[in-house]
């Protein structure tokens, strides 16, 4: 391409909305160019935001074509990129024929691109472990009532497309790890590595060398990169090695029938797997889940992508055509860049150091050289070229940062990835990463050398967006660690490495043989589970012997990805009766409270050197599992309630005179404070109504009725009454506890069988029905009735009620609650709130609520609004982002209001109420006389 009078060699990216240039070819070629200032800001394909240093108006000819177009330069040393905007504006000579052959490949191989999952035909995967493994059984981890409908989703999924077949024993069992996905369903892996991957024989196949990969696609012109979909997923599993995979949730156990992510030894095993497919085509490579294609010319090319394909076809496996890339002129691999010219370093590895910013203040001058001074031994004449830096460190110094400064400051720059200090990948030397979060995330992939120092291969940084920077302090360096090993993943899969922290806490966190607390901040749990599927040893080192990554994160790029909500945070929005407490007063009253104020500044700084006191050690205790969500301390999925508020908590927790014990199942699904179990059994203590109606304790334990397979096989009935003028039918579902209890107006067969007739059309006939000796019951009307549905009825021996315990203690549950609730409200209005609380609460026996064993999600309660609104957040963003800057009104504000009809254009109102997001009910001063109005913002001023 002829630019300016220059031949530009610019490699064709249909992925770029603009052609760029890097600065260093800037300064090369196109210098005499002036650079203009531009607004735009680019989005990398990881979701980082890059701004332009300027752009250039430049001529560009190519054949007959000559036009003015708009080229971008961009920091640092990358590749000129011809981008979409060129592309529409000049028409390139395509070789035709190639495309169209290339076309009739895709086209004849159709079928490898289709959406379903593949499966691998003739080879499956083995998991092999030491000699006399100890079987790890782990029992489910409790789930959040507000994430169990998404599990129980992706379960049904799992299993609809054979990737995991229910068991019902093993001995071995790995709990399982939820993430959210932008779609607000759910991704579920096993933690395997509290099971197996301590214990696996690892496969030591060894992934391809940077070397190997080249000597393959060498004398290549243009290279395909097919992206195989969801790849370890399209391998199964061997049957011995089933038993190993399997996983335990609060639906039962789990085997997985195919590779899962997460099996240390899943890397190699798939390496293992797919070079055996691609074997014997000439122009191919695989690394992991990745398959490149190449020819020394146009036929070849066709020839080889033609096999490839072929192949993949007739083993069963799938690719995903939008994340494959043809005819490239260049691939990327282990910090190589790969073309038709031959093998390159890529820019990528020295970016976050080539870009490093100039120091700002003494304290970022200090970090970088201490970065400087780590690989010291490898920068000869050090000394010399850090003199006027270090005279920038004098007490008796103002910060003047000079001309000779600055040049100081670029040739140690410099000096920092040249050859002498950095290394080419090496897989069998020890690998390191370093990773740290300051001002921006910082990583260093280093190797560790015979004599025990480390030389760095690459190099990574970025600034924290601001959703970032409100993180807790042990969420940010975990947020350094993950994001160091996903930016060196490549380097990392299938082989072993040493991760290294200076946050002491995350040493055992994310110890790779632990499993996570439940407690611990769902984003932790996130990381941690994608930590897992690596073979990695964590180290703590001190912030001292930090040195080359500390600089790195204090003085990181300026790159920063998109900003967007966490999908983790997920919960309940909606609301059955008026709020107990409301997210605002949540956030102000724990900025108010005097003890849990100073627990978020601690959990935002950090809590290094914090002395432990009576009143604090409980949030102490729990440190490392603190978070913030807007404004709102969470300890794990629990908002912690300040002092002022937790009566108002307790209040709805016992609304309806539930017993102790399901008070605190239902309160530790929502919330905590120290001693919450203790406050939950004084309220019980001093309920007069509850008191007043306790039982006595039990004289000898009575004899259990099996436990049914399913909901609704097994229900127990009974009558109960005169009660405060009424007699009620109670109705107890075996295995979900979900009672149901009707006014009846007479006791006689007929009105029983009616209300059972009733009860079926809505919810299924039962198998089994379990009664008294009651009339009602063994009436000839009532047998009639089961036997023509099919139902067997079962009673228990006369004059012993405990036959029919399940019934009997729901009449008794019910009558203490009405009892307890002095109120004057109606017996209904009091059933109903019992009924709600009863269903709604996790039950003693069966550790769910009645609501989601029967129905599969759990009702929602006022408790729900305790945790913080996302929805409320995304959508109020979004309205801005459609309609720009929001106007709102208050209650009594005076306003002028559009009249559509004949007469003045605006009237005078004042504004009654906010009846939606731009809704609200305006009282008009009109024609004739006042009026209420309904309007939305627009015509309101």
């Amino acid at each position: 391409m002829e630019v300016e009078n220059r031949e530009l060699v610019m490699e064709l990216d249909r992925g770029s909305a603009v052609s760029v240039i890097g600065e260093e070819k800037y300064h090369e070629q196109l210098r005499h160019v002036p650079l203009q200032s531009t607004a735009l800001q680019l989005h990398t394909y990881t979701g980082e935001t890059v701004k332009p240093l300027g752009v250039l108006s430049v001529k560009v000819r190519y054949g007959e074509q000559s036009k003015y177009l708009q080229l971008y330069v961009m920091k640092g040393i990358g590749p000129t990129l011809l981008g979409r905007e060129w592309l529409h504006s000049i028409r390139l000579n395509w070789p035709l024929e190639t495309q169209s052959g290339f076309r009739d490949v895709l086209d004849r191989h159709a079928a490898v691109f289709s959406d379903e999952l593949g499966r691998l035909l003739n080879i499956k995967a083995r998991i092999q472990l030491k000699e006399q493994p100890k079987p790890r059984f782990w029992k489910a981890r409790p789930v959040a009532f507000a994430r169990k409908p998404a599990v129980e989703r992706g379960l049904h999924q799992l299993e609809a497309e054979g990737i995991v077949k229910r068991v019902t024993h093993s001995e071995w069992a790995a709990p399982i790890v939820t993430q959210i996905k932008k779609d607000g369903e759910v991704r579920i892996c096993g933690d395997f590595k509290v099971t197996i991957n301590p214990q696996l024989d690892v496969d030591e196949y060894p992934l391809p060398r940077i070397e190997e990969i080249y000597a393959n696609l060498s004398g290549g012109q243009q290279f395909n990169v097919i992206d195989l979909r969801q790849a370890y997923l399209q391998m199964e599993v061997e049957e011995e090695s089933k038993t190993y995979l399997t996983v335990n949730t609060h639906r039962g156990l789990y085997q997985n029938q195919r590779l899962p992510y997460g099996v240390a030894s899943a890397p190699a095993v798939w390496q293992r797997a797919i070079d055996q497919v691609l074997q014997g085509i000439p122009g191919v490579q695989c690394y992991l889940d990745d398959i490149i294609v190449t020819g020394r010319t146009r036929e070849e090319h066709l020839k080889a992508l033609d096999k490839v394909l072929g192949r993949l076809e007739e083993l069963g496996l799938k690719a995903n055509r939008e994340k494959c890339k043809f005819l490239q002129n260049s691939v990327e691999y282990l910090g190589h860049v790969i073309t038709a010219e031959g093998l390159h370093q890529s820019p990528n590895k020295v970016q976050a150091m080539a870009g490093l910013p100039s120091p700002q203040n003494v304290g970022q001058l200090r970090s970088f050289l201490g970065m400087v001074q780590y690989y010291a031994r490898f920068l000869p004449d050090l000394a010399t070229h850090l003199a006027p830096l270090h005279r920038r460190l004098q007490k008796d110094e103002h910060w003047i940062w000079s001309k000779e400064q600055e040049c100081a400051f670029r040739t140690v720059r410099e000096m920092l990835f040249q050859d002498r200090v950095l290394t080419h990948f090496n897989p069998d030397l020890p690998v390191v990463v370093a990773c740290d979060s300051s001002y921006g995330l910082g990583a260093v992939l280093s190797h560790r050398m015979p004599d025990g120092s480390e030389r760095p291969v690459a190099y990574a940084s970025r600034s924290l967006t601001q959703t970032e920077k409100k993180f807790a302090q042990i969420e940010k360096e975990a947020l350094g660690l993950y994001w160091g090993v996903r930016k060196f993943q490549p380097y990392l899969e299938g082989r072993r490495f040493i991760l290294i922290t200076d946050h002491k806490p995350l040493k055992y966190i994310m110890d790779p043989g632990k499993t996570v607390p439940v407690t611990t901040a769902a984003r932790l749990q996130r990381w941690c589970l994608f930590l897992g599927a690596f073979a990695y040893q964590i180290e703590y080192q001190g912030s001292k012997q930090h040195a080359n990554c500390d600089g790195l994160s204090r003085l990181p790029l300026r790159q920063v990805p998109e900003d967007k909500p966490d999908e983790v945070e997920m919960f309940h929005m909606t609301v059955v009766e008026t709020l107990p407490v409301t997210e605002r007063e949540l956030r102000r009253e724990t900025h108010r409270d005097a003890l849990l104020s100073r627990v978020v500044r601690l959990v935002e700084s950090g809590w290094e050197g914090v002395v432990s006191q009576p009143n604090f050690a409980p949030d102490l205790n729990r440190k490392d599992e603190l978070t913030m969500h807007h404004g709102i301390l969470m300890w794990g999925n629990r908002v912690i309630v300040p002092t002022k508020l937790r009566g108002r908590v307790m209040e709805t927790l016992h609304e309806g005179h539930m017993g102790t014990v399901k008070m605190k199942g239902l309160a530790r699904g929502y919330v905590w404070w120290p001693r919450m179990d203790e406050d939950i059994e004084d309220v019980t203590k001093r309920c007069e109504g509850c008191q007043g109606v306790a039982n006595n304790p039990k004289q000898a334990p009575l004899h259990r009725w099996e436990y049914p397979a399913y909901p609704w096989q097994r229900l127990h009935i009974d009558f109960a009454g005169p009660f405060q003028g009424i007699n009620v039918l109670v109705i107890v579902d075996a295995h979900t506890k979900w009672p149901d209890i009707f006014e009846m107006r007479n006791t006689t067969a007929a009105e029983t069988v009616a209300t059972l007739r009733s009860l079926f059309a809505r919810m299924g006939l039962p198998e089994q029905v379990v009664s008294d000796n009651g009339p009602q019951f063994v009436s000839g009307e009532f047998k009639h009735f089961t036997e023509m549905n099919g139902i067997r009825h079962v009673t228990g021996a006369p004059y012993h009620p405990s036959t029919n315990g399940l019934a009997e203690r729901m009449v008794q549950s019910f009558k203490n609650a009405v009892k307890a609730d002095r109120s004057d409200r109606s017996i209904q209005h009091k059933l109903d709130r019992f009924l709600f609380a009863y269903r709604t609460a996790p039950h003693a026996t069966t550790g769910h609520s009645p609501a989601q064993l029967l129905f599969g999600r759990n009702l929602k309660s006022r408790l729900d609004l305790l945790k913080p609104n996302i929805k409320r957040v995304v959508d109020g963003r979004l309205l801005k982002i459609e309609k720009g800057t929001l106007v709102s009104f208050q209650n009594g504000e005076k306003v002028m209001v559009r009249h559509y009809h004949r007469g003045p254009k605006w009237l005078k109102g004042e504004v009654l109420e906010r009846i939606g997001p731009v809704l609200y009910k305006v009282l008009v001063d009109g024609l004739r006389g006042d009026a209420t109005w309904i309007r939305c913002d627009d015509p309101m001023v």
